[in-house]
């Protein structure tokens, strides 16, 4: 166990962040459970706020964007518990090489920061579309999470693939 231990312990950031993740979706998930109609009004609320100022009294857009809202909220329950479990079971590959450089290193910390980031995305998209009375400009406002969470799950994933293929393919047999 000490060793297995001494070899994540490098990656603890990584793995961390994509536990934390995944316990982001799967609270969200019971919060939805728990909550959804609270939730659900809660959209509608800050929609009605600005119903005439935003909607202009359009009903019809209103309740789309509420509905598109709840959409986005949904995709980071889904997004946080997927995103998350992906990156924890690629940190942990990482870890069964044995010694992590800073390949592995960085990736383990792109991989499970932006499970964690494009998820809070999704969240924070969905709440912010009602208000705005519009969930393409909520994205679009909130891009600066967005793009790089999306961006440091592909680094993340695109360093895992290189240090897989680095130990599995090009390393010399007989090397372990």
């Amino acid at each position: 166990m000490n060793r297995n231990r001494s070899t994540l312990r490098p990656l603890a950031p990584g793995i961390i962040m994509a536990l934390l993740s995944i316990a982001f979706g799967f609270l969200l998930g019971g919060a939805f459970g728990a909550a959804e109609d609270s939730i659900k009004g809660h959209l509608r609320s800050s929609a009605e706020a600005v119903f005439e100022t935003v909607y202009h009294g359009d009903p019809e857009k209103r309740d789309a964007v509420v509905s598109k809202s709840w959409s986005y909220m949904k995709r980071a329950h889904l997004h946080g518990g997927a995103i998350g479990a992906a990156a924890l079971a690629s940190i942990v590959l990482l870890g069964l090489f044995g010694s992590a450089g800073p390949l592995e290193r960085i990736s383990a910390m792109a991989f499970g920061g932006g499970a964690l980031l494009y998820s809070a995305f999704w969240l924070a998209a969905g709440l912010t579309a009602p208000s705005i009375g519009s969930t393409g400009e909520a994205k679009e406002a909130l891009g600066f999470l967005a793009i790089p969470g999306a961006g440091l799950c592909l680094l993340g994933i695109g360093g895992t693939l290189v240090s897989v293929v680095l130990q599995l393919v090009t390393a010399p047999a007989g090397s372990d």
